[in-house]
């Protein structure tokens, strides 16, 4: 299983369908697990209470599970760590990390899209260019403290991809399957490095 992380307006969504009609080329079958999240905001008509954002994890988690009954890969875009962070961020609430932290260690491949890519609307699901370098460090330290490794993707337009698609590939034939691999962007994972990196204007 792929799970795609970051920020919003990272890339997230558009990554995880290249990345299936990408793959669905091989002899494997192909799944994308859309954002719950999304579902909900168009049903309600508003973004999540601190006590639905349980449900919505939970939600995640199912579906990309029942796609995993199904697919050999299962590409999700975004996962109940993604809505542990909000949570804290937006609420202060931190009761979800721990199931979300285990799940995320199931994954086989965890790819954190970079801060590279300039911020844009989105209804409902947007806060705004100023939250995504918070829940940015978020991520990072919530896989760092659940020892999941994860890969750094950037770039603009089909790099990104392709950059992601070098991380696939090399996960699905690593050097050794002993040893647990990390890829970051070709200059570095250093968030630093990211927004000196973002577009100017």
């Amino acid at each position: 299983m792929i799970a795609l992380l970051g920020a919003e307006s990272t890339g997230k969504t558009t990554l995880a369908r290249a990345l299936r009609d990408a793959l669905d080329n091989s002899n494997r079958t192909v799944a994308c697990v859309d954002e719950f999240l999304r579902e909900f905001c168009d049903a309600h008509g508003r973004t999540p209470r601190c006590e639905e954002q349980r449900h919505i994890a939970d939600m995640q988690t199912q579906r990309i599970a029942e796609a995993a009954r199904h697919h050999d890969i299962v590409i999700a875009d975004t996962t109940a760590l993604t809505i542990a962070v909000y949570s804290e961020q937006v609420f202060g609430d931190t009761s979800l990390y721990a199931t979300a932290e285990a799940e995320q260690t199931r994954c086989d491949l965890t790819l954190l899209n970079a801060l590279d890519l300039p911020w844009q609307a989105d209804g409902l699901q947007r806060d705004g260019p100023q939250v995504r370098e918070p829940v940015d460090v978020l991520l990072r330290v919530a896989l760092a403290r659940a020892d999941v490794a994860y890969s750094v993707i950037s770039g603009l337009g089909p790099q990104r991809l392709a950059n992601a698609l070098a991380c696939v590939q090399r996960a699905m034939n690593p050097p050794n399957p002993n040893t647990r691999w990390q890829w970051v962007c070709e200059r570095c994972g250093d968030e630093a490095c990211e927004r000196h990196r973002l577009p100017r204007g």
